[in-house]
């Protein structure tokens, strides 16, 4: 078969493709409507006319004989889809982002997101980075609303370097599925990463590449190993991650500038923006983060991870603490 009959091959394959996506997303977008039609239904026979158990559970036994071929009408889920109805109703923006996610992503967002501002939040990183419900639950679990948040709100106070390239990193990250034995070494964190580098890529964000860890440069006659390189699709460049165990220190600025300028010179593509570093800390004090990288020019955020999840209940306090921080600054 010669060359240009496989890529006319292969681009029929990508129109087949893109008309199987925008066939599979119209289905869904219709199924979600006919759940909050349904939703909205029993919602108002309940107040009209007092509907309980018993007759919503004659209604799935009903549409479950009626068409056995459409999965969801158990009784169960006739109560959710009342309760995705109350909760959107009165929020066409929310109601609409609903629209394109799965049933078992919206049930898990509506039944776990106390507020309107986290369901938001969740619907719109779940399109974006395309969660499956098990990824979903999983960043749930770990907070990352109130993560994010958090990370906002010190970016608000000066307390993260605000430029363009580095608003899709935060400055914590959770880390718990690493496998870590007690009083573990950079060389263990670094193995660990790499082998568990689906998890980590799906905290970090799905449009990072893995491009190799101890990666070597070479200035001189010199040979030097950054812990971990990654490109980024969206920000078409090279993220270099140096990886520490203790506590940031600034003299770990120093280090990173030199990998980046090598990175660049060396390594970038022409095509290509320049190249970002991420020091991930144990443990980090904001203001000697701010006082680093305050007169700073390489693109370089300085991040926190846990190797355990932390309390939820923890992280919205410190998140109102930030809050009433930038309140208190904007009154003066």
């Amino acid at each position: 078969m010669s060359v240009d009959l496989t890529n006319s091959y292969n681009e029929i394959i990508g129109l087949i493709e893109q008309a199987k996506n925008r066939v599979n997303a119209y289905v869904n977008r219709e199924l979600i409507d006919l759940y909050l039609g349904i939703g909205e239904y029993v919602s108002k026979k309940v107040v009209a006319d007092g509907w309980g158990k018993q007759t919503v559970k004659a209604l799935a036994n009903f549409l479950s004989k009626n068409y056995p071929d459409v999965k969801g009408f158990s009784v169960q889920n006739i109560w959710r889809m009342k309760q995705f109805y109350e909760i959107y109703k009165d929020d066409e923006k929310l109601s609409t982002l609903s629209r394109e996610l799965s049933w078992s992503n919206n049930c898990i967002i509506f039944s776990r997101a106390k507020t309107s501002e986290e369901r938001e939040f969740y619907l719109k990183i779940t399109q974006k980075e395309r969660y499956s419900a098990r990824e979903l639950e999983r960043q749930i679990d770990s907070s990352l609303f109130e993560r994010v948040a958090i990370s906002d709100a010190k970016k608000a106070l000066g307390l993260i370097p605000a430029g363009e390239n580095l608003t899709f990193i935060r400055d914590n990250y959770m880390l718990e599925f690493l496998s870590l034995p007690e009083g573990f070494k950079e060389k263990d964190l670094r193995k660990q990463i790499v082998s568990n580098l689906k998890q980590f890529i799906l905290e970090f964000g799905k449009d990072f590449v893995f491009v190799g860890e101890e990666y070597r440069i070479q200035v001189g006659n010199e040979d030097f190993y950054i812990d971990l390189v990654f490109f980024h699709r969206e920000l078409s460049c090279l993220v270099a991650f140096e990886l520490k165990i203790d506590k940031f220190k600034p003299e770990y600025i120093g280090k990173m500038d030199f990998y980046l300028v090598a990175l660049d010179r060396d390594v970038k593509k022409a095509k290509e923006n320049p190249s970002i570093g991420v020091i991930l800390c144990a443990d980090k004090d904001d203001d000697v983060v701010e006082y680093a990288l305050s007169r700073n020019i390489s693109p370089t955020l300085v991040a926190e991870y846990k190797t355990k999840l932390i309390d939820k209940a923890i992280l919205q306090r410190k998140l109102h603490e930030f809050y009433e921080l930038a309140q208190n600054d904007a009154e003066k």
